[in-house]
């Protein structure tokens, strides 16, 4: 598989124009198929690491739920000559897939909360929103980021299946106030991606953001344009999956901001309108979506 995804690879990036490669599986994928102590085996034959087959080679994963959760009365094997499981062997294996994608940074799960056609439509509403592709009224996801102020959390043997990352974030010169530029180091284990964001000023009231990853070399000669008057904002973030809903904690971490000492954010995306249903694990305080003062931008600012 990763000779054929590399060879397309390759081949996309020999192209003189912007190309979309879209993989059915990935690499991840094969950890669900075998033991955990025979993937590690394999990882470790092969010097591969989970930072680079799951974040770095891939820009966005989907993980398309199965029938056989939510819309039984589609599921069959008829047609399907590698498929054999039953249904609860489907729902078990649709789990240990989606959570081998856990702690992917643009990672979404598209359920069976609609019908086919509806599912189809989020899936694609996904990747455009992605790629930064107008949806138009047809495709509007109606998705937005809502944002939660956490006090407390259970033992980590309470949490589903996670995934944590140490995450540093710096903010950089702009030669406008109202663009912001910053830098993200994320990993685990010693093994790294690295992303530049840039927010441009609000175009019919709306954020644009430009999202690059860079390699290591970029990341450190953009170090060089830090800015002084904001804090480098150090984070524990911890990524699960509870109910469907992809979830991101972030625990912040000393050298702190002051207002940031002992602070802990949950983030997820959601089409409600109203508060969405939230981990029974961790103790919500309140919404904190539309408070300026939760912004990363805000909360790493050295005067205010």
């Amino acid at each position: 598989m990763i000779r054929v995804e590399d060879t397309f690879i390759h081949l996309a990036k020999t192209r003189k124009r912007d190309t979309l490669l879209i993989c059915d599986r990935g690499t991840m994928d094969g950890s669900a198929y075998i033991s955990r102590e025979s993937w590690e085996r394999m990882k470790q034959k092969n010097a591969w690491n989970d930072v680079d087959m799951r974040d770095n080679r891939y820009n966005q994963v989907i993980h398309m739920v199965s029938a056989a959760k939510g819309a039984e009365a589609f599921y069959t094997c008829v047609g399907h000559k590698t498929r054999q499981e039953d249904f609860e062997g489907a729902r078990q294996l649709d789990r240990i897939t989606a959570d081998a994608w856990v702690g992917h940074p643009y990672y979404d799960v598209i359920d069976n909360s609609t019908d086919f056609e509806g599912k189809i439509s989020r899936m694609i509403a996904a990747v455009c929103t992605r790629v930064g592709i107008d949806l138009g009224d047809r495709l509007a996801p109606n998705s937005v980021k809502r944002k939660f102020l956490v006090s407390s959390m259970a033992d980590d043997e309470q949490f589903p299946h996670y995934q944590e990352f140490h995450v540093v974030h710096d903010y950089l010169v702009t030669p406008s106030r109202k663009m912001q530029a910053r830098l993200r180091k994320r990993g685990q284990q010693g093994n790294w991606t690295y992303t530049h964001t840039i927010r441009r000023p609000e175009i019919n009231d709306q954020s644009v953001e430009l999202r690059m990853p860079v390699s290591e070399r970029d990341y450190e000669i953009l170090m060089a344009q830090r800015d002084d008057q904001h804090y480098t904002v150090f984070k524990i973030r911890r990524c699960f999956l509870w109910n469907n809903q992809y979830f991101q904690l972030d625990m912040y971490q000393d050298p702190a901001p002051p207002r940031c000492q002992g602070l802990m954010l949950l983030e997820t995306f959601t089409t409600q309108k109203d508060v969405p249903e939230l981990p029974g694990f961790l103790k919500v305080e309140r919404e904190v979506t539309t408070e300026a003062e939760y912004s990363m931008f805000n909360l790493s600012q050295k005067s205010v």
